[in-house]
């Protein structure tokens, strides 16, 4: 399936669409473009809510929020959406090469371990990183590395599931 439109079914999932004023729309655009620097995120695509804002050109998808209401703008390689999607529908996910996501503004929070964490937020892992990247690799590549965000560097997060990744602090956490 298409990543562009296995993105759009996922987001379809998670959100409802709205209308937006253009100012709102360009506030989200410029938003969701802050994940990563310009050489990805200016022509990347831009979605919110499942609605697609921009069509970019260089297989990136950038959101304004990762989860609703967030704050947390998001810039994906194609393989990062794979994993995405397989989260949002709660399928399974294997990494079949590297997937890399910008979250250049922080994130809201998560539980470590847990994706579908009820809570996360009162989670004994809770973690909101600062700036950071993500990276997806074949899971036998994060073996005998950390995942305590603590440790200093990167870390693996959701290492026990099929959505492990690596999480790479790029600057200071809030």
């Amino acid at each position: 399936m298409d990543t562009r439109l296995s993105l759009l079914l996922f987001a379809a999932t998670l959100f409802t669409s709205s209308a937006f004023a253009q100012d709102d729309q360009q506030a989200l655009i410029d938003q969701a473009r802050s994940a990563a620097p310009s050489m990805v995120s200016a022509d990347a695509t831009v979605v919110y809510r499942g609605k697609t804002l921009v069509e970019g050109s260089n297989g990136w998808v950038c959101m304004p929020e990762t989860l609703p209401d967030d704050n947390a703008p998001i810039c994906n390689d194609p393989m990062w959406m794979k994993m995405l999607t397989a989260v949002g529908s709660k399928a399974d996910f294997t990494a079949q090469g590297i997937g890399v996501s910008y979250m250049l503004q922080g994130d809201g929070g998560v539980s470590n371990s847990d994706p579908y964490h009820p809570d996360p937020m009162h989670s004994h892992d809770f973690i909101k990183e600062g700036p950071h990247l993500m990276l997806i690799v074949p899971k036998a590549l994060l073996e005998g590395m950390t995942d305590d965000p603590a440790a200093g560097g990167p870390y693996v997060m959701w290492g026990d599931t099929p959505y492990a990744h690596i999480m790479i602090p790029v600057g200071e956490r809030e």
